[in-house]
């Protein structure tokens, strides 16, 4: 098996050092990275000195090196466009971490512009992966639920509790550079598993607040969906929680669902004599790889998890967050532009 070389674009992203040990400790015989790039030069010395790459503050180190097969983007997000573009155009095959764009208008050129030029593209939308999230869009794709009336999803931890976001992540929570606060960052993940396994969303509200105000944005949220099938789903998320324990529900006419502290629950005539009230005893099959697992598995052996995100995806989850904030700032339901 070959060894790819990738580069890494922007250190930036609070996810910088998961990504850094993915690489490290499951790709060092696979691939190697040659350039850390960051418009702070400090910052790409010190990620580039964990992965032995070279640190630099010109981009066309990367997009005009013909050894780089691919780049992983980890900038703040209003950078992405300035720094995708050049790359796509350079054929570099990218993984860019979420949110894809600053908001829905530069998502969408970003989307176009790699689905013209065919390279490869995913982000980190790596809750596709789990199995119980593999197994719940089985079931919905089987009709096992009968109708599906309403559904609950929920991705909240306590960031704005703790001060996660206080020094090297500020920028995370200044809605200037990353388009969004705990609504949108954590939100996206949800929103990601809501669509993958419902489809189509026609049009969406939302109630957000800062919450404890540590930085003036917004700390948590609760949005609404309606979907093209007439299935509801409500959605929370934010940085003000100190626990999460119901991931996910599904109410159906022939089928009900429930992810509690990390268990699958399940009850209806397809899932035998299971019982909501404790965790399913069935097989539900094993974690897949996702993420920036499943993008470096598709470099470098060519096999394409089913949990990877196109870039098209990517930018309609932008749309669909997009027009959860301006609901929310107009205190109306909203369409959710297609």
């Amino acid at each position: 098996m070959s060894k790819i070389t990738i580069a890494l674009v922007g250190a930036a992203h609070i996810h910088t050092p998961g990504f850094v040990g993915t690489i490290k400790n499951r790709f060092t015989d696979t691939v190697t990275v040659s350039h850390v790039y960051d418009h702070d030069l400090p910052r790409a010395e010190k990620t580039a000195s964990e992965l032995g790459a070279t640190a630099t503050a010109n981009l066309d180190d990367i997009a005009g090196n013909p050894n780089i097969v691919a780049a992983i983007v980890c900038s703040e997000t209003v950078r992405h466009e300035a720094l995708v573009l050049p790359l796509i155009a350079a054929k570099k095959h990218l993984f860019v971490e979420k949110p894809l764009g600053f908001g829905a208008p530069d998502a969408r050129v970003l989307a176009q512009a790699m689905d013209a030029a065919g390279t490869l593209f995913s982000t980190g939308y790596f809750r596709r992966g789990d199995a119980k999230m593999q197994f719940l869009k089985e079931a919905v794709d089987a009709q096992k639920f009968g109708t599906i009336t309403r559904v609950r999803g929920s991705n909240c931890h306590s960031g704005a509790l703790g001060g996660w976001f206080d020094s090297e992540w500020r920028w995370m929570a200044d809605v200037s550079q990353s388009g969004c606060g705990g609504f949108g960052d954590l939100g996206t993940h949800m929103l990601d598993l809501l669509l993958w396994m419902f489809g189509t969303a026609t049009s969406v509200t939302a109630h957000l607040s800062n919450g404890t105000n540590r930085y003036g944005c917004d700390e948590w949220g609760e949005g609404m969906i309606r979907f093209e099938s007439g299935t509801v789903a409500t959605l929370a998320a934010g940085w003000n929680d100190i626990c999460d324990p119901v991931e996910m529900e599904i109410c159906g006419t022939e089928g009900h669902a429930l992810i509690v502290n990390g268990k699958l629950c399940l009850q209806g005539k397809a899932f035998g004599d299971a019982k909501i009230s404790e965790p399913y005893a069935g097989e539900i099959g094993a974690n897949i790889p996702a993420g920036l697992d499943a993008f470096l598995n598709a470099l470098v052996t060519g096999e394409k998890s089913s949990a990877l995100v196109s870039a098209t995806e990517a930018a309609y989850r932008n749309a669909v967050m997009s027009a959860f904030y301006s609901a929310a700032k107009a205190g109306v339901w909203g369409n959710v532009a297609k």
